[in-house]
């Protein structure tokens, strides 16, 4: 009875060891990272601000978030993508009904974004570099019209009780993206009819687990 009490004692004491072992081997190969987590963000409390400007002035308007994920590596901001509806334009400046849709429906034909044949653009992050405390150096690839470039900008990442939010400012160059209308890269003496060829994006992303 003492030589197989002694047998169970060593065996389950050996079962430890290896566990033990096996589960210091895991850690050790993920350098002991917390798993990577995507959260969703919540499009309807999210905000994208636009702001296009011309010689004689400037325009600002919304638009919709489709669906968009940040993901963490811990407390960490490392990807995601968004996806913006651009059906969904608005016009926030022009009081007068005709002239705000008359600008909206500019801005979806085919001289600007093309909506009936790309509905959405979509941002995709391929590298997130740590400034400071929640600042990155984000950069990804942003698609409008079915083409893509890589743009870089700096982004705001802060922790809530439910996820995250993100806030930033992208800066887009229209001309890289087939979008030509009264722009000074493809015409010459536009004079006060010139639309400048960067329009900003403002935006505060609110995500959760």
């Amino acid at each position: 009875m003492k030589t197989t009490m002694n047998f169970v004692k060593s065996f389950a004491a050996s079962t430890f060891a290896v566990a033990l072992f096996i589960s210091s081997s895991v850690s050790a190969a993920d350098g002991g990272k917390a798993k990577a987590t995507t959260l969703k963000v919540n499009a309807s409390k999210s905000e994208l601000t636009w702001v296009g400007k011309k010689v004689t002035g400037e325009h600002t308007g919304k638009i919709s978030l489709k669906e968009g994920t940040m993901i963490l590596d811990g407390a960490k901001f490392t990807g995601g993508k968004l996806v913006a509806d651009l059906t969904t334009i608005t016009c926030t400046d022009l009081t007068d009904k005709s002239y705000n849709e008359k600008l909206i429906g500019h801005l979806k034909s085919d001289d600007f974004f093309g909506v009936e044949k790309y509905p959405t653009a979509t941002f995709v992050i391929t590298k997130a570099t740590a400034k400071s405390a929640g600042l990155y150096d984000v950069t990804g690839d942003l698609t409008i019209k079915g083409i893509t470039k890589p743009v870089t900008l700096p982004v705001t990442v802060t922790s809530t009780s439910t996820g995250a939010q993100a806030t930033g400012k992208l800066v887009v160059d229209r001309s890289k993206y087939d979008i030509k209308y009264n722009s000074k890269s493809f015409f010459d003496g536009l004079g006060d009819k010139m639309i400048h060829d960067d329009f900003t994006i403002d935006f505060k992303l609110v995500a959760a687990k």
